[in-house]
């Protein structure tokens, strides 16, 4: 059975994404959580992997960290499960957005962090902000249009491009972005998932906790 070392649900945008996939693929999983704000969190995270960093996927003796070489892995554990599009052009793309939003959206990420239990805030605009929800905004809205046939996620099934995409759906939920309808049905869609029902209620409990 895997083990997924995952940071605090309310804020660790990087962990959601593995475990998003995990409960997509209905695979039976143990989740190991590092509280990131005491004081022997890095202890903790360095003993988990030595690079310093959540998430941490662990299948027996191997080790997998980082949000994608994870997701990578079970799609390849899973290839039924169809993680990425089957078409050899779609799967390109996809593996071009999910590399675009791992080391990109710097400004999104600064501006609209990540925070489960907040509703509804206003954000700190500036040109680069909105150059990344305007990217954002425009990859939905190309790629709803070319699969709205086919389901109702990003290449019509789910694919770790929706996974990737989850967290980013979070922030524009709690800071109250406007969207076109395409784009506000497809933040709905992902958020209205039971998996990512569960991972709010998770993260609710978890900022109570810290109350």
């Amino acid at each position: 059975m895997f083990t997924l070392i995952i940071g605090n649900k309310n804020y660790s945008s990087w962990s959601l994404r593995p475990w998003l996939v995990l409960k997509m693929l209905d695979e039976p999983f143990k989740e190991q959580q590092i509280d990131l704000f005491l004081s022997d969190t890095k202890a903790r995270i360095l003993a988990a992997n030595p690079a310093g960093k959540v998430p941490v996927l662990v299948d027996g003796k191997l080790r997998v960290w980082d949000s994608l070489a994870i997701c990578e892995y079970l799609a390849e554990c899973f290839p039924a499960a169809r993680l990425w599009p089957d078409d050899a052009k779609l799967r390109a793309v996809a593996r071009s957005i999910v590399a675009e939003i791992h080391s990109g959206f710097e400004a999104l990420r600064r501006s609209l962090s990540m925070d489960i239990t907040l509703r509804q805030i206003d954000y700190e605009s500036s040109p680069a902000v909105e150059a990344d929800i305007a990217r954002v905004v425009s990859l939905w809205e190309e790629h709803r249009a070319s699969h709205i046939a086919d389901g109702d996620f990003l290449f019509g099934h789910f694919t770790i491009a929706d996974a990737f995409f989850a967290p980013i759906c979070t922030r524009f939920q709690t800071y109250n972005v406007a969207l076109p309808p395409a784009s506000q049905a497809y933040v709905r869609h992902i958020l209205s998932l039971p998996a990512m029902q569960e991972w709010y209620r998770a993260a609710e409990l978890e900022n109570n906790r810290r109350a």
